[in-house]
């Protein structure tokens, strides 16, 4: 209606002038000549402390109705109201959209979830399929095979250490047979029986396989010097960091 459109213009207006009033008062202060500096700064805490009040005076103010006019509360209810609409239509359109490719993310999910499914299925029965091909003739056929495949490699490791000692019965004899070739410098025995170069690499590897985490063996009287320290110049051997008794194989493996 036209009387509540003036009302309201009017109104409008009034508040202009009363900002104006405020703006023309502001002016006035920016052109106040400056004080020194702790002068300035005295006034600015009053300053501050004045619209420090004055804001908690508008926080606790209740707001004021611009128009007791029903024609313009009307009017701002119903523009308001299609804003709120609007916003509503908004939200709805993005849920709508939102749930749409959730459905079809479930869809893609429940069609990979039956492929799935099949899959698996298909490859449970092969797996029964094949479990029930296998007899006893090609289990006790495959035992066989291992164990032949057990007897051929304890022959090869026989002939293995067979061939190792002959080559160091012959290259390596005991210090008492290459003593008799010699011409003799003593004729006194020795106290401790010497054991074979051979012996002492079985000894040697016989405990790296069957303890591994303590590979060390200890050395005594009966170990020749000369061939610890020919295996250890070789690099065959290792001794124990804090025990310089204590020989193992070095891990070749």
């Amino acid at each position: 209606p036209a009387d509540a459109k003036e009302e309201l213009l009017n109104e409008c207006e009034s508040i202009w002038k009363q900002m104006e009033e405020c703006q023309s008062k502001l002016m006035l202060l920016g052109t106040e000549t400056l004080l020194p500096s702790d002068s300035k700064l005295s006034l600015l805490m009053l300053q501050w402390k004045a619209l420090t009040v004055e804001c908690r005076q508008w926080r606790a103010r209740s707001p004021e109705i611009i128009s007791t006019n029903p024609d313009v509360l009307l009017e701002l209810g119903k523009g308001e109201l299609q804003k709120v609409k609007n916003d509503l239509e908004m939200v709805l359109s993005t849920v709508r959209s939102k749930n749409k490719n959730l459905e079809e993310d479930l869809k893609r999910e429940q069609q990979w979830y039956e492929e799935q499914k099949q899959m698996l299925d298909t490859l449970n029965k092969i797996k029964e399929e094949a479990k029930n091909q296998i007899d006893q003739s090609s289990v006790q056929r495959d035992f066989n095979e291992l164990k032949t495949k057990i007897l051929n490699l304890k022959t090869y490791k026989k002939e293995l250490l067979s061939a190792l000692g002959a080559f160091l019965d012959e290259h390596f004899p005991l210090p008492e047979k290459v003593e008799n070739t010699k011409k003799k410098k003593s004729s006194a025995e020795p106290a401790v029986e010497l054991i074979t170069l051979q012996e002492i690499l079985e000894n040697l590897i016989n405990k790296l396989m069957t303890t591994p985490h303590d590979p060390y063996i200890t050395i005594n009287e009966s170990f020749w010097p000369p061939y610890i320290e020919m295996l250890r110049r070789c690099g065959m051997v290792l001794r124990h960091p804090e025990d310089p008794n204590r020989l193992r194989l070095q891990p070749f493996h």
